[in-house]
């Protein structure tokens, strides 16, 4: 029985240990070092970034929901 804690208790340490090296190496601050090659362009003012990652994804889903429903042969079938 001890030795099925211990080996539990390892398991859980090396995942947790190897979870935090890789959010470490991780850091934003790797993005600072552009590559050569790279051309960021300008960034998004927050009407851009609302549209896009907002609006957009909402549109899409209402599109495909609404298509859905349309095509739905199963509500014809019951009338």
């Amino acid at each position: 029985m001890d030795k099925k804690l211990n080996k539990k208790a390892l398991r859980a340490g090396v995942v947790t240990a190897g979870t935090a090296l890789l959010l470490l190496m991780s850091t934003p601050a790797f993005a600072l070092a552009h590559d050569d090659g790279d051309d960021p362009g300008s960034g998004l003012n927050v009407a851009q970034t609302l549209g896009l990652f907002v609006a957009l994804p909402l549109v899409l889903f209402g599109i495909i929901a609404g298509l859905v429903i349309v095509t739905d042969k199963s509500r014809k079938q019951q009338g």
